[in-house]
């Protein structure tokens, strides 16, 4: 249907007044369009240009559909200038088609182009209103649009690519804001991915791997499954002489004490003694040696790479004559590759397990567990098959211990590694879990961003959207527009936020205790990091082109196109989303800070101030007596004493106690201490009974034993001191009782302890009571040492740093709460300061009046600020019961922990106010202090 208008102003056929000044207003858009489409094709004349130039003067706002539209025009291919010329010839015989119909009254009857010459020219008919040049035709579907966009993507990219660019570099600001927040979001995201996936690929260099297990020990008492990763020395053997399923067995026991020496060179740090087939049943790729044979000699010795180098510099170290504790020659046979850093078994050195009997330190026990035991299995045997038969190992070989084993797959050691009452429950699979729903998390806060930020800019793109619908853009490739601006923007932010990756890498190799590495020389890497980021923009530029290619063209142009302010729109819902997990992280890491120094400052019962110890090592047990005396003859200690090990440390425990009036059934676990003379003196304890240990005037004391307090209650002792204790080898007697002390976690509940008189040198520690915690006092004291026992290095151990080590992993998590939580908080605001942006933009006209209707500055602010305060207090409803039910959960983790009050979520929430309110002011006072003439003058 097409509606005419004539030249009096009547309509043809139906006689009805028409708005003259309307007509005039037609009359002149038409005009301006026909000097536009002059100017385009390069016809029109000095005067017409001078015409076009003062009309758009007057109506500014075509002038950037001028720009756009020539834009457009000069980018057209060369080759389709011919099809132009014949498409706007067509054009001007229809229009004269028109006008000819028009001046005769009928109803113009479109011509066909075959009966039209060709490439004449023909002089421009006067002005026709826009109504006459609607055409009717039927509409394509979106299949047909989308496989016509597709066919000319090469053009299409390469248009939408610059266009995306230049829009850019028009709005630096807010490109500058997005990219920012993108990049701080994929940084973030990039460095938990990295762990995450280092996680994934623990042990995967092991071909065997699937084969590969564990073996476990269960014993249930009183109802509780006890599970724990160490068995008895003999288990291995028995595993591989008596199953032939089992194809191999190795044991591996752990040794820090060892000192390598070879020449002036000496190293301490840390290895293995293990069975031969070590290097059979694990890949660990050799540079030298040979696999089957390298463990096979009691004197032979396997160095990892970094070890060989530190010993022995660039020269071979195969055959090649070391120390070990300066008394016994080993001689290198193999050299591996350093272990990875997504290797559960870490080690410099492997030494043979028959060195353990030259030691002394083999124990045939079946009830003493103390050492890993691997196993390899045969193809084809199923680890329940196995489980079934391996099960009483133990008990087949002494029918008194209750223990059972069975075998944990080495696929299943990084995730899979924490058991409840004898089940597996979960492990290393939760912290997986937990960063991987940050990273989505922080990834996804940085996307909303993006779309608050695109979205509040929806009124200024606006007439862009118009116009292009107008000039015939499908919604397919404004939606294409869109998501390549996007995903420019998401490029630019992934370089940016790989390099802060790099940056903040050594932080975060630190924090983990891992050495990631950027693999930049890797195409995957590269492959996976396109995928990423464009992922990263089609995600984020989604909703904004889906949004912003809706609007309704009539609407636009015409000037009456307004965004409702609803109560609940998706970016109100987004900018809730953000805050909520700003203000959870907030609560977590309040939270996980008072824990840590909660459990900082327990009273553990030590007085662990200038207390310092050694590791018993070559003829320190000899010297001993000599040692102690120097150090305190020369006032460089206050007291010293010997114990099995570090009184920060417990290395061993045991149920095997027997006293009078203990129950059949009764079981208690109990922390063994060795204790040499002066030992409570030493580690400043309370005795609340009897007295403490004293071999020079108690010789008996050998086998006298303290206990705690708690061991005393366990015991049911109504008169501990001369109660006789006995255990699977010796009978002790009880001389007195100290007060309870923590030696391991202060984090976890206080234990029953029993420290045995010397009946055995059995010592692994010398522990001293500085009289002063200065250099030169430490050089005195390393200067003794070094006297007693010059073959080795001196290393002295501070307890209360050794003390503080134990808070490392909560420190750590802690600490990556903070960082995340600072993220999160920065990308929400810069989402906030959109929505800002936005509702500030969507209400100016409202603020304009009310400022000519003589509303202050202060209410103006506190009038768009209140919104704002609205969404924080909602997040903070949401977020405080999320945040509160997850802290309830790590904080069960812990038997000495912090009760959550309710001033930790009263704090937060006015955090969360601050921070919103100092986001939003900005955009506020600006909005407030504008000018009201701009605001209204096209009202």
């Amino acid at each position: 249907m097409f509606i005419f208008w004539h030249k009096a102003g009547t309509r043809t056929g139906t006689f009805f007044n028409v708005d003259q000044s309307h007509c005039i207003a037609m009359q002149e858009q038409d005009r301006i369009w026909t000097l536009i489409c002059r100017q385009l094709a390069g016809e029109a004349t000095v005067h017409e240009v001078e015409e076009l130039n003062r009309m758009l003067q007057e109506d500014p706002e075509l002038t950037f559909t001028m720009d756009m539209l020539l834009n457009y025009w000069q980018q057209r291919k060369v080759e389709d200038a011919e099809d132009s010329v014949q498409a706007f010839d067509r054009l001007k015989q229809k229009l004269d088609a028109i006008e000819s119909g028009i001046s005769n009254g009928n109803r113009p009857v479109a011509l066909n182009p075959q009966q039209q010459p060709a490439n004449q020219h023909v002089s421009r008919p006067p002005a026709i209103p826009i109504a006459h040049r609607i055409t009717w035709k039927k509409k394509t579907s979106r299949t047909r649009k989308l496989f016509a966009t597709l066919a000319t993507s090469s053009g299409a990219i390469n248009n939408y690519v610059k266009s995306s660019c230049r829009t850019l570099l028009r709005n630096r600001a807010f490109s500058a804001i997005n990219i920012i927040g993108l990049a701080v979001g994929m940084a973030g995201a990039m460095l938990l991915l990295f762990w995450i996936l280092n996680i994934f690929t623990f042990d995967n260099f092991h071909t065997k791997r699937e084969r590969i297990y564990q073996v476990y020990s269960r014993e249930t008492q009183s109802g509780q499954t006890a599970v724990w990763g160490s068995t008895p020395h003999p288990v291995g053997p028995a595993l591989k002489d008596g199953w032939p399923q089992v194809e191999e067995a190795v044991r591996m026991n752990w040794v820090g004490a060892f000192v390598l020496k070879y020449g002036d060179k000496q190293l301490q740090t840390m290895g293995f003694l293990t069975d031969p087939g070590f290097l059979n049943v694990f890949d660990f790729p050799l540079l030298a040696g040979d696999r089957q044979t390298a463990l096979q000699n009691k004197h032979s010795i396997v160095l990892t790479e970094e070890t060989a180098a530190r010993l022995f510099g660039d020269e071979p170290a195969v055959g090649k004559v070391i120390k070990i504790d300066s008394n016994v020659n080993f001689t290198v046979t193999a050299v591996v590759k350093n272990p990875p850093g997504n290797s559960s078994i870490d080690f410099d050195y492997l030494v043979p397990w028959s060195y353990m009997k030259d030691l002394k330190w083999e124990n045939s026990e079946w009830g003493s567990s103390s050492i890993t035991t691997c196993v390899l299995l045969k193809p084809g045997v199923t680890e329940s098959a196995a489980n079934k038969m391996l099960a009483n190992v133990i008990k087949q070989h002494d029918p008194k211990v209750k223990t059972e084993v069975f075998l944990h797959p080495m696929r299943k050691w990084q995730l899979w590694s924490r058991f409840d009452n004898g089940k597996i429950v979960g492990g290393g699979i939760e912290i997986v879990r937990l960063m991987g729903i940050i990273a989505a998390f922080i990834l996804l806060i940085a996307c909303i961003n993006y779309m608050n930020m695109s979205t509040a800019r929806s009124e200024k793109r606006a007439k862009e959207v118009g116009i292009r619908k107008v000039a015939g853009a499908a919604r397919i490739s404004l939606v294409f527009q869109f998501i390549s601006e996007s995903t420019v923007i998401a490029l630019i932010a992934g370089v940016a936020g790989l390099m802060i990756a790099q940056l903040a890498l050594p932080w975060f190799n630190t924090l983990t205790g891992q050495q990631f590495v950027i693999p930049f020389s890797n195409i995957g890497f590269w492959l996976a990091a396109l995928g990423f980021v464009v992922v990263t923009g089609v995600l984020a530029g989604s909703y904004p082109a889906f949004y912003l290619s809706a609007f309704r063209p009539v609407k636009v142009l015409k000037g009456t196109f307004r965004l409702a302010h609803a109560m609940v729109t998706p970016r109100k819902v987004l900018v809730v989303v953000q805050f909520t997990f700003a203000i959870i992280f907030i609560i977590c890491t309040t939270i996980i800070y008072r824990q840590i120094l909660h459990i900082q400052k327990r009273d553990i019962g030590i007085d662990l101030d200038k207390l310092a110890f050694v590791y018993v090592k070559g003829d320190m047990s000899k010297n001993y007596e000599l040692i102690k005396h120097e150090l305190l003859t020369k006032g460089l200690a206050k007291s010293v004493t010997r114990t099995n090990s570090p009184i920060t440390d417990i290395w061993s425990n045991t149920d095997r106690y027997s006293w009078e009036g203990k129950g059949a059934d009764q079981h208690v676990n109990f922390i063994q201490f060795l204790a040499d003379q002066d030992f409570t003196h030493t580690m400043n304890l309370k005795v609340v009974a009897g007295r403490d240990l004293d071999l020079k005037q108690y010789p008996t004391d050998s086998t006298g034993m303290l206990l705690t307090e708690l061991a005393v209650k366990r015991m049911g002792l109504k008169q501990p001191v001369g109660a006789i204790i006995k255990d699977e080898q010796f009978t002790w007697h009880v001389v007195g009782v100290v007060r309870d002390f923590i030696p391991g976690s202060p984090a976890q509940p206080i234990s029953p302890i029993v420290l045995q008189g010397p009946n055995k040198d059995w010592f692994g520690a010398i522990s001293f009571r500085l009289a002063d915690e200065n250099k030169n006092t430490i050089e005195s004291v390393e200067k003794i040492f070094r006297k007693y026992n010059p073959e080795y290095p001196f290393e002295m151990r501070m307890a209360s740093r050794e003390h503080t080590e134990k808070f490392r992993g909560e420190r750590n998590t802690g600490e990556l709460a903070t960082v995340f939580a600072g993220l999160t908080i920065l990308i929400s605001c810069l989402g906030l300061f959109a929505l800002a942006t936005y509702m500030a933009e969507s209400r100016i006209r409202e603020i304009g009046v009310r400022k000519v209707l003589g509303a202050s500055v202060s209410a103006l602010v506190a009038l768009l600020s209140t919104g704002f305060l609205k969404l924080v207090f909602i997040a903070f409803l949401v977020a405080s019961p999320i945040a509160w039910w997850m802290m309830h959960n790590w904080l069960g983790n812990f038997a000495y922990r912090i009760e959550v009050g309710w001033w930790v979520f009263g704090m937060t929430g006015l955090i969360s106010v601050l921070i919103a309110v100092c986001t939003v002011t900005y955009q506020a006072l600006k909005a407030a202090t504008a000018s009201p003439v701009k605001a209204l003058r096209n009202e």
